[in-house]
């Protein structure tokens, strides 16, 4: 079919990951569709404007290019389909809706509040994201949510901005880098108001990765204007931050000040079970299947980044395709392996001996000693299994570490942990808990 032929061509120009969250969802209508114009069905309206803004000028040339006319595109919603408009004059119209917001911004589709995996760790930031959205402006204004890299962040921004475009809404999404690009661009043409226009008269303003505010005096003259123009008209302002705005270093008070108006919340690092249940829902919106022995084996050993993490699942899936085969345990550690061994490379015995002894509340120097006390033989064994499973250390440097005789005390305690591991499942998850929380302090 011709329209699946032209996904192709573009699945070969574009990243892997787009391809596979976007574009493989959508249906080419053979019936509907003319020479001069192609139609295809999204799953949502989310996913037909992105699609539509992002790559239909692309689709459109890759027709020409296949058949030599160049038709219009149109993106429909599955179930929505209404007949196709028709051109005019060499330009598509589409059907205004009353939904449709005179001012709109490039966001992610698939960040949506119900894609978000809610746990402990970001409980409080999805709750007050969520109150934000649904009466933008009424409190908790300014909003800003601050957390390390990949946990989530930018996930809530999208998810604020989608829900308000679907109600009409004006919204603005923009990085600091960006803002501050288009601050520069403005400045050197003399179109400043332009450019005030834009982010003075939006409803919602979103402002991701705002620590890169530090030192830039002209920028952040310019954003507290905007903030002062926005907050003053009751308008919402939502940022986000790698770090408290109380630590970004060449901030100005006064638009500090302003930052912690609102609510400040962060987000911290997903325990075991929320990392699970997010590499399952990953795996449920990019329409990948693995078992939950591998689910398990990537949250105990990735890290806390979950766009890293979601990177992982989608190689996983790209690889299993090439090659035709199924996506089994061994064949996912065989993918992970060179991300695993970077990590490893961080890890010291002594990193593990401390969060062992922090968790199973035994001192560090008792886990080195040669003490028989079952607690601290236990702890000792842990982290003997756990140096072997996390870094490059061979059974001879381990019983050096521990004054052990030889590599056979190692052995033995190796044995004596893959018994428990094998009949206990508790344990088991025990030390997976401990392995991630190894991990996560010395990788991020």
């Amino acid at each position: 079919m011709l329209g699946q032929q032209i996904l192709q061509l573009l699945k070969q120009e574009i990243p892997q990951i787009e391809y596979e969250r976007y574009i493989r969802q959508l249906r080419y209508d053979e019936e509907a569709s003319r020479s001069d114009i192609a139609v295809f069905y999204a799953p949502n309206p989310l996913i037909s404007k992105w699609v539509k803004t992002r790559y239909g000028e692309k689709l459109s040339h890759l027709f020409e290019l296949k058949t030599g006319i160049k038709p219009q595109i149109s993106i429909e919603v599955k179930n929505g389909r209404k007949k196709a408009a028709e051109p005019k004059g060499g330009e598509f119209s589409e059907a205004p809706s009353p939904k449709s917001p005179t001012k709109s911004t490039i966001l992610n589709p698939s960040y949506t509040f119900d894609s978000f995996v809610v746990g402990s760790s970001n409980q409080f930031a999805y709750t007050a994201a969520l109150r934000v959205a649904e009466k933008p402006g009424e409190q908790y204004n300014p909003l800003f949510i601050y957390g390390g890299a990949g946990l989530g962040k930018t996930h809530l921004l999208h998810a604020i901005g989608n829900f308000n475009l679907e109600r009409g809404r004006q919204v603005i999404f923009t990085s600091l880098e960006q803002f501050m690009n288009q601050f520069t661009h403005h400045l050197r043409n003399h179109t400043m108001d332009r450019f005030r226009d834009k982010f003075r008269s939006c409803d919602i303003l979103l402002l991701d990765d705002i620590q890169f505010l530090s030192r830039k005096e002209e920028t952040q003259k310019e954003l507290f204007h905007t903030f002062n123009e926005l907050h003053g008209a009751g308008k919402q302002i939502v940022m986000t931050s790698d770090q408290h705005p109380k630590k970004i270093a060449g901030l100005e008070e006064r638009l500090r000040s302003r930052f912690e108006w609102g609510l400040i919340v962060d987000i911290q690092p997903p325990e075991l079970e929320t990392k699970i249940a997010i590499i399952k829902k990953k795996c449920e919106l990019n329409g990948i299947q693995i078992d939950n022995d591998i689910v398990n084996y990537i949250a105990a050993n990735m890290g806390n980044n979950i766009r890293e993490i979601e990177g992982i699942i989608i190689q996983l899936n790209a690889f299993a395709n090439m090659m035709n085969q199924n996506i089994t345990l061994e064949f996912a550690k065989n993918v992970v392996k060179n991300q695993l061994k970077e990590r490893s490379e961080n890890i010291t015995i002594d990193d593990i001996v401390k969060v062992v002894s922090k968790e199973l509340n035994v001192k560090p120097s008792e886990i080195k000693s040669k003490s028989r006390s079952r607690k601290i033989v236990e702890a000792r064994r842990i982290v003997i299994y756990l140096a072997r499973s996390l870094t490059p250390n061979s059974m001879p440097s381990l019983a050096q570490y521990f004054g052990m005789k030889d590599h056979t005390a190692v052995s033995h305690a190796m044995k004596k942990i893959n018994e428990m591991l094998d009949r206990d499942e508790t344990f088991k998850a025990k030390i997976e808990e401990l392995g991630h929380k190894i991990t996560a302090i010395t990788v991020e």
